[in-house]
């Protein structure tokens, strides 16, 4: 898959305002999120416990965007979170075009993949990418990389 950044990370194309207010708004409302971060910049060094747990959200998210403190396990959770949680407008207008069985962003539990047919995805996706543009863009080069079975045809439909 082409237009991937050097680091082959999905994640670190969002520029990096973004991602600040991504891990902020999650280092806010998620203790176990800002315990995580608080204790992989203590263990990267330069900076006590005890000083980043004083930090508020805002500066312990970009000191974390900074030193680039996220692991790829963690990406994928941030970009399951941004599009889910954060900003489901994206993936809601996707599944719904898709004819997807969802509760908003959220795709019923009794489901399997495939979700649906490379049809249906095909159309889902030429939605997506006209009314979210690069962000929709982006959306479906995500599920692409993460969940290529889940969405037939779909890797063929963001490959540049």
């Amino acid at each position: 898959m082409g237009g991937v950044g050097v680091s082959g990370s999905i994640y670190r194309e969002l520029p990096a305002p973004r991602r600040i207010a991504l891990l902020t708004r999650l280092i806010s409302e998620r203790k176990d999120v800002k315990a995580l971060y608080i204790q992989r910049m203590a263990k990267r060094g330069g900076f006590r416990p005890v000083t980043l747990v004083t930090w508020p959200a805002a500066k312990l998210a970009q000191e974390v965007v900074r030193m680039n403190a996220q692991t790829a396990e963690d990406e994928i959770d941030l970009l399951q979170a941004l599009y889910v949680d954060i900003e489901p407008a994206i993936q809601t207008a996707f599944l719904q075009a898709a004819g997807v069985k969802a509760a908003g962003a959220v795709i019923d539990e009794t489901l399997e993949p495939p979700y649906a047919a490379a049809e249906p995805v095909a159309r889902a996706a030429a939605l997506v990418r006209e009314q979210f543009g690069k962000d929709g863009v982006h959306y479906l080069r995500t599920i692409a990389r993460y969940n290529p079975a889940g969405w037939p045809g779909i890797s063929g439909l963001v490959a540049d």
